[in-house]
């Protein structure tokens, strides 16, 4: 067979497809192909069709906006890509059942396929033809790329009384145009982002017409570089602008360069350069070289789409612009569209036009060209038209919004390109996560394999490159969000492929549709008969996990056995949803099958031929207690997820899993059942979250002996769990010895661990990276590791070691006393140490501030903790501070005023030995006391010394004394109280007027568990209240309830 090679053709074809042709070349496939006897003659014809279609690709992507047959033929080809994909997947996926089988089969069935294919291949070949032949008629031209719609170069003018909701923009970047961040010899430069049509050329234009900007600067000069950046061409315009001639013919660049330096020199100047989207340094270097001769305070201000931009021209200051106000965008709509831009006299209008607003989304370029559209007309039918019609249905001519985006979709590459097309799948608002979006674009094939980094990698740095195109915006913390123009854009170009489920309305499904999105709620207006139309339908995704079985159990049982191209199935959230059908392993596409939070009982065996499925997610399926016995064929697959299951064991060979990058958890079986855990070692490509449990399995030292993990560089979090027995055990010892994790390690837990010591990897200060260690219920341990050598541990969390008597110097660790412990430590708990009395300082003068970053402490349920550190804890930023349910202290730590000066919140609870607050009394700082079951303290109130506490704003009292029946006492709470929370007195019968009337700001009192409470002081409630609440205190609930209801 004769060697062909697409990927050095240039072809624009997706990834599976290139991975295809190379592999013809290999003699393994080339036997494949010879054996079933498919034409050499007809893949070659194949391969000359889809080189000459992709000579016009790139004509066709531009020209496809502006001419409707352009782009009914785009369509077609896509399709027919589509369709070839499948082929070459199906081809693919038998040629590897062959090779991991080893069998070859000449069969009726074999034949068949064969026949199949290349009938197939015949169909696709003359859909290619018969496109070939139209690219002369419809004058596509092959090696350039459609020219963009004519866009009129930017000016530095601007009509100021059309610009709304800019005031803020402009004047921050006045105040980085003045400011002395950029120093030496080093050019300020301040760059605008922003998406198409948000305004970044106006705002531009506002700094450089202002009064105070035309007054720092001694030259000025505005150009619209737009695309490609010429340099020779930019530094010839700011020559010009700056008031001096140049000769039109030159072309010799170092003159300019030489001319623009000496012009410079001694200069303040401000250039901006409008429209940038090159991202080539050279030409950048070459252009800042010439710059450099101006005095410090020279800027340069930069409008792009593109975030690299900034990083490309060394921004010292990046100005993100975003949506306009919404009554800003009323004004500058009513401006375009009202003859005298007020709409008042047309009320019915107006109600249509602010509605148009909203749709518009805060984009000016899209009020403006609507609003232009409907300049003095007034025919309410003609307004609520355009409010109820598509943009896209509007001519280009009239909105100039679809040029605007499909600058920023032009400048795409072609992969990015059919990633940004994919997110058509989604509604308008929808937000949606990036970790799941890559894992879509990796089912569907849109991410290439690059040897240096995984496709995961790849598709984050494809999601980031989209965002820093403004054509992902953040909508909050971890999501993100399509502006609904780009959504738009998004629709247009797949239309004929994408269908999402959204609108109030019917959608019929189209032959060519290969993704579908629905919402449950709106699935009931499917129509399902439609279905049959799209045989190669490839994504049904669930979008919001609304519970409805509906569209599930039609689906499930009608739809997916006829959908064998499916390569994205997501049905969450369906607790009725108890099997799939055995068919599921015809599937043979499948890449990502998504039943988490579904009632699935148990996987068929079939599920295991599905040897291309890449993610498979099982989290919070709690019915399901097994995986299928041959889930190691599975080789393909890249991130499993059982977690919350009732899975106990696991099935055997998972280690042949070698593609593994997420393995949520896995249980170590016993010696003569499950997986052993040797499997893990071949699983070193495993990142993310681990949590290894059944440790106790693990009975020999042959067992454990080089079981580390050492080789997992990409794991972050690691959880180790064993099932504690009733005496100490040696072999746990060895086994957490022989399960040392990579340095890399950010987060550790140890859950059970029965011996009586921890290995030296424990705390060793190689381990730079954690940052949160949990040892939990190791109740053997009688010591603690030496934590305070890991540099970076923030949050620190021990609980129920019941050996532990003491915790001293092991705990800090051994080195050198220069070296301070614990520097990065912000959060510790101490929780269920039984055995625990005594907590020992650093060193003997507590001087060594071993916790100079701690945050918060908290000490629970140490029923025989009694001694703090000597002298007193010294946490200087500590905020946040609690002691419960620790019945031998008898103190609180000494000198806290002094050591403790940010202190925020103490909370002392059921410490019934606790007598007084420390010599000097507490921090000034203390905004909330919490203080509940401490007879001996509460005995001894009237010294607290609360009134000297001039920020506490949060007091809560609890307290078992029988002999306490009126409270608060006369002077014991701080005035700046605003909430009071009195709970738990058997004998209270009134609040004391006395303890309250001082109390002006009280704004909040609440009052529980007061059984023989009756009755609230009369007048004696500070005037300030607005808030009382009152649980589990009947006499006095009745009586509140009857002075209410007078």
């Amino acid at each position: 067979m004769a060697h062909i090679a697409l990927a050095t053709a240039g072809i624009v074809l997706p990834p599976l497809l290139k991975v295809f042709f190379e592999r013809m070349a290999s003699h393994e496939f080339n036997d494949f192909f010879r054996e079933r006897k498919l034409s050499d003659k007809l893949l070659r014809k194949l391969k000359i069709a889809l080189l000459t279609v992709n000579a016009v690709l790139e004509d066709a992507e531009d020209r496809q906006f502006t001419e409707a047959s352009v782009k009914d033929w785009l369509d077609e080809l896509k399709g027919t890509l589509y369709d070839i994909e499948d082929i070459l997947d199906e081809i693919a996926t038998k040629d590897f059942r062959r090779t991991i089988t080893s069998k070859v089969r000449h069969s009726i069935s074999a034949s068949h396929f064969v026949n199949k294919i290349e009938g197939e291949i015949n169909v696709a070949f003359e859909i290619l033809e018969d496109l070939a032949k139209q690219i002369g008629v419809l004058g596509l031209r092959a090696g350039v790329g459609g020219q963009p719609l004519e866009r009129l170069p930017t000016t530095s003018f601007v009509e100021e009384s059309g610009i709304f909701g800019r005031h803020q923009d402009e004047e921050a970047i006045i105040k980085s145009l003045f400011s002395n961040e950029a120093s030496g010899s080093e050019i300020g430069v301040i760059v605008i982002v922003g998406m198409g049509g948000i305004g970044k050329t106006t705002l531009a234009q506002l700094v450089y017409n202002d009064n105070r900007v035309k007054e720092h600067f001694d030259l000025k000069a505005w150009v619209c570089v737009s695309d490609p950046f010429d340099v020779f061409m930019v530094m010839k315009t700011i020559i010009e602008e700056i008031g001096l001639s140049t000769n039109a013919d030159s072309t010799n660049l170092n003159h300019l360069q030489i001319n623009l330096k000496k012009m410079l020199t001694g200069k303040r100047f401000l250039f901006v350069l409008d429209d940038v989207w090159d991202k080539n340094n050279a030409k950048w270097e070459v252009l800042s070289n010439a710059l450099k001769s101006g005095i410090q305070g020279s800027r340069v201000i930069v409008t792009t789409r593109d975030q690299d931009v900034a990083r490309v021209v060394h921004a010292s200051a990046t100005h993100h612009i975003i949506e306009l106000p919404k009554e800003d965008c009323w004004s500058l709509f009513a401006k375009f569209a009202f003859h005298d831009g007020h709409p008042d006299a047309y009320p019915k209008l107006e109600a249509i036009g602010r509605q148009i607003v909203e749709k518009c989304k805060g984009l000016p370029l899209a009020i403006k060209a609507i609003g232009s559209l409907l300049w003095s007309k007034l025919d309410v039918d003609e307004w609520d038209n355009v409010f109820r019609s598509e943009l896209w249905d509007l001519s280009v001519e009239e909105t100039s919004i679809l040029p605007a985006l499909k600058l920023s979709y032009k400048y795409l590459s072609s992969l990015l390109k059919r990633c940004f097309a994919y997110c058509s799948i989604f509604p308008k608002d929808y937000t949606f996560k990036k970790d799941k979006l890559v894992l879509l674009w990796m089912a569907e094939g849109l991410l290439p394999q690059p040897k240096n980094k995984t496709m995961e990698e790849v598709g984050d740095d494809y999601f980031l490159a989209l965002v820093s195109r403004s054509l992902f915006q953040r909508s909050s913390r971890n999501k993100y969000i399509m502006h609904d123009l780009v959504s738009d854009l998004a629709k247009f170009i797949s239309k004929q492929f994408a269908l999402s489920l959204e609108d109030d309305y019917s959608h019929d499904v189209r032959s060519r549709t290969r993704h579908f999105s629905y919402y449950c709620e709106k699935v009931h207006l499917m129509n399902f008969k439609t279905f049959h139309e799209a045989k190669r339908l490839r994504t049904i995704l669930e979008l919001n996990f609304f519970r409805n079985g509906l569209f599930i159990r039609r689906g499930v049982q009608f739809l997916l056995p006829m959908r064998r191209c499916l390569r994205v199935l997501i049905l969450c959230y369906h607790a009725d949803i108890a099997k799939l059908p055995d068919s599921i392993g015809k599937l043979i596409h499948l890449r990502y099958l998504d039943l988490s939070y579904t009632g699935i009982e148990r996987l068929p065996d079939s599920l295991c031929k599905l040897c291309n499925l890449q993610i498979l997610n099982l989290s919070h399926c709690r019915f399901l207690a097994a995986l299928p016995r041959d889930t190691h064929k599975l080789i393909n697959l890249r991130h499993l997820n059982f977690a919350e299951t009732c899975i106990k064991e696991m099935p055997t060979n998972l280690g042949k899993l070698k593609c593994l990058q997420t393995l949520t958890k896995f249980i170590v079986g016993k010696i003569d059942s499950g997986s052993s855990i040797g499997e893990l070692q071949t699983l070193t490509n495993l990142r993310g979250s681990l949590s290894i449990f059944g440790l106790q399995n693990v009975e020999c030292s042959a067992d454990a002996k080089d079981k580390n993990m050492r080789d997992m560089k990409y794991l972050v979090e690691l959880v180790l769990e064993w099932k504690l027995g009733t005496n100490a055990s040696e072999s746990h010892i060895i086994v957490l010895d022989s399960l040392q994790p990579h340095s890399n390690l950010k987060s550790l837990t140890i859950n059970q661990y029965g011996g009586k010591s921890f290995p030296n990897w424990v705390g060793h200060a190689s381990f730079s990276n954690i940052a949160s260690l949990r040892l939990e219920y190791c109740k053997f341990c009688c010591s603690l590791p030496p934590l305070g050598q890991l540099p970076s541990l923030q949050d620190l969390s021990i609980v129920g070691l019941d050996g532990v008597v003491t915790i001293g110097r092991e705990f800090y660790g051994s080195g050198s006393s220069s070296i301070k412990p614990f520097v990065a430590l912000k959060f510790v708990r101490f929780e269920k140490m039984l055995k625990w009395e005594e907590w020992f300082s650093f060193d003997a003068e507590n001087e060594g501030g071993a916790f100079p970053n701690l945050r918060e402490l908290k000490i629970y349920r140490c029923p025989n903790f009694a001694y703090f550190l000597k002298g007193g804890f010294r946490a200087p930023n500590l905020k946040d501070f609690r002691v419960i349910d620790c019945g031998r202290l008898p103190s609180l730590p000494d000198k806290m005023h002094i050591l403790l000066p940010s202190l925020e919140k103490l909370y002392i609870e059921d410490c019934p030995k606790v007598e007084s607050f420390p010599e000097g009394g507490l921090p000034s700082n203390l905004n909330e006391i919490s203080i509940s079951n401490c007879d001996k303290l509460f005995a001894r109130r009237t010294g607290w010394g609360l009134q000297k506490l001039l920020c506490v704003r949060r007091f809560s009292i609890g307290d078992k004394s029988e002999d306490v029946e009126f409270f608060p006492d006369e002077g014991l709470l701080p005035a700046s109280l605003t909430y009071l929370h009195i709970e738990g007195f058997p004998n209270l019968k009134s609040l004391d007027k006395k303890g309250l009337q001082h109390l002006t700001t009280l704004a909040e009192l609440e009052i529980e568990w007061c059984p023989k409470l009756e009755c609230m002081p009369e007048d004696g409630l500070p005037a300030s209240l607005t808030t009382v609440n009152i649980s589990f205190c009947p006499l006095l609930e009745k009586e509140w309830d009857m002075k209410r209801e007078k």
